[in-house]
């Protein structure tokens, strides 16, 4: 675990107390998906001409919702003729894949359950995607009713509207709420709104770095990759943003 220090923060402010609501992502935060998705989109990427890799597809666009990364594609790379029905295979193709291998992050299910603190999802996952995400993980009845997707919002991440709307769909005040983020646009977003982040790198798609430095430079307040450590982090957060 690392900690990092706000510029401007007082070292002897008093912990924070634990918030009001705990906003959780849901790829790469509830469900190890990105690197099934990743893979996924880079896969069929190529196949219609576009010279990328998987790496430089999670640098770039974990985390982001697919609209956001169509408009990326057109704009980098203006030749390549997508086909109208590219988007939908995609989304097709990645269920397929989450059907047969996608599975919940370790011990995520009981840390939640543990908590004493209102909780929801709020994900760049299209509704469809971000429901059957958690249903095929047992995960669904933790969260249900209580689900935010980019859908709803006019923009996605790393714009702060989705984490805004989560929390004032939940009746929260942004400062009160803490997110779990694995992106680096998650936390720009989640910094936006004005509320404390938590960087997430137990998923499959951090293994180059479980230290998350990016997601520290990035704003994280601290950086965690074992949800047994999720209670404590809770009471330990400075206050303010």
């Amino acid at each position: 675990m690392t900690e990092r220090t706000r510029p401007g923060s007082d070292p002897a402010e008093p912990a924070f107390a634990r918030p009001a609501l705990v906003i959780f992502d849901c790829d790469g935060v509830l469900v190890d998906s990105e690197p099934l998705s990743l893979g996924t989109l880079t896969a069929a990427l190529n196949r219609i001409g576009v010279a990328i890799d998987v790496d430089t597809v999670r640098s770039r666009f974990a985390g982001t919702s697919m609209t956001s990364i169509m408009e990326h594609i057109a704009h980098d790379f203006p030749t390549v003729v997508v086909p109208e029905d590219f988007v939908a295979a995609v989304k097709a193709e990645t269920l397929g894949v989450f059907d047969r291998e996608l599975r919940a992050m370790a011990g995520v299910a009981m840390a939640v359950q543990a908590l004493d603190i209102p909780t929801c999802v709020a994900s760049s996952s299209d509704p469809v995607r971000l429901r059957h995400s958690l249903t095929l993980t047992g995960l669904l009845p933790l969260f249900d009713g209580r689900l935010y997707s980019s859908a709803m919002v006019r923009r996605g991440k790393p714009a702060p509207d989705l984490f805004l709307h989560a929390a004032a769909e939940m009746r929260a005040e942004p400062g009160e709420c803490l997110v779990i983020e694995d992106s680096v646009p998650g936390v720009i977003a989640a910094r936006a709104a004005g509320m404390r982040v938590l960087g997430f790198t137990g998923g499959g798609h951090w293994g180059h770095d479980r230290a998350g430095r990016d997601l520290a430079e990035a704003g994280a307040d601290q950086v965690f990759l074992d949800y047994r450590q999720l209670d404590a982090l809770l009471g330990g957060l400075p206050g303010g943003c």
